[in-house]
């Protein structure tokens, strides 16, 4: 997983497993990465990955088993959509339109004819 320094890497890390979750690549009910084996396997320090999970788990898409490991909670998926899109209309969105605005875009300068 590559970084972008614009966001901290815990948040970039949970938005990853939700995007897991959104694609279905995880499931209700699927165990996932220990807090070691993320940090290994993205090469990030434990305490990283346990903030992402630690956010993860006060947004309520993920739950620890005391012993057991980490769990995809029960609606998950609907609460990582709806967390995802408000973050997408409140800080992606108006820089993608500002950008627009900026360039003097228009939609129809990039929708395929089939969209139009």
């Amino acid at each position: 997983m590559e970084f972008n320094q614009n966001k901290p890497i815990y948040m970039q890390i949970a938005d990853g497993i939700s995007e897991k979750i959104l694609s279905g690549e995880l499931k209700e009910g699927d165990r996932i990465l220990s807090v070691r084996e993320l940090g290994g396997e993205l090469g990030v320090n434990p305490n990283t990955a346990m903030r992402s999970y630690e956010k993860l788990t006060m947004d309520g898409i993920i739950y620890n088993q005391r012993g057991i490991g980490y769990f995809v909670a029960d609606g998950a998926r609907d609460i990582a959509l709806q967390k995802m899109r408000t973050d997408f209309l409140e800080n992606e969105l108006p820089q993608i339109l500002r950008r627009m605005r900026l360039l003097e875009l228009k939609a129809e300068d990039y929708l395929r004819p089939s969209e139009q």
